[in-house]
């Protein structure tokens, strides 16, 4: 029974690791979305070569936050890597389907407004978000 424990012990630890790494990756890339899209006008101006930098920054942080989101991943049980999994798909195929018609309803001018990538990040965010809720509940 000890060694259970011990087992048990060491796999809360690993996923702490884990999710603590996540955390940090996730503010470090949005600190570098932030200063990639407001860094110019507050900072530096319209020096190409910055801009060029600290996007290129932004997207090796990003790199970085998805290998750390799939070390997390790996570190879960079964079933939460179930629960994520069909959440990232529903995500996935909302921001695919969403996205393309919400660029349509720009193109054809349905809508009075240009669409803005952000309309689809917040798809992307509550659908995952609610997604997680309903399959930890179902999967209870």
């Amino acid at each position: 029974m000890n060694r259970n424990k011990e087992k048990s012990n060491e796999w809360e630890k690993r996923a702490r690791v884990k999710t603590i790494s996540l955390a940090i990756w996730t503010v470090l890339w949005v600190i570098s979305v932030a200063l990639a899209a407001f860094g110019h006008e507050l900072f530096w101006g319209s020096n190409e070569l910055i801009n060029v930098l600290v996007i290129l920054l932004n997207f090796g942080i990003g790199i970085g936050m998805i290998m750390a989101n799939i070390k997390h991943l790996r570190e879960m049980d079964e079933m939460l890597q179930k629960v994520h999994l069909e959440a990232m798909g529903i995500s996935l195929g909302l921001a695919v389907v969403g996205g393309i018609s919400y660029s349509m309803l720009d193109a054809t001018n349905v809508i009075p407004f240009d669409a803005e990538i952000s309309g689809v990040i917040v798809l992307i965010g509550l659908s995952y978000f609610i997604s997680l809720l309903i399959n930890l509940r179902r999967y209870k």
